[in-house]
């Protein structure tokens, strides 16, 4: 199965676009994404829908080995 926006050409992204409230901030699950834009993404999740939460809050992030950036 061929992905639509693909074969049209439109501008996408297939990663999943991790959206961070309280951090005021936005990343990308696909490691080779340019633009955080939310049109980009069909896929969009508040981070405290990642297992294990996110700790945005606490305003200092480092990235995980799952290539999340995680607050510390």
């Amino acid at each position: 199965m061929d992905c639509a926006a693909c074969t049209s050409g439109i501008d996408h992204c297939h990663g999943t676009l991790v959206v961070h409230p309280d951090g005021g901030y936005a990343e990308c699950m696909d490691v080779e994404c340019a633009d955080l834009d939310r049109v980009r993404h069909a896929l969009i999740i508040d981070c405290q829908a990642v297992q294990g939460g996110c700790g945005c809050v606490d305003g200092v992030a480092e990235e995980s080995s799952s290539g999340l950036l995680r607050a510390s």
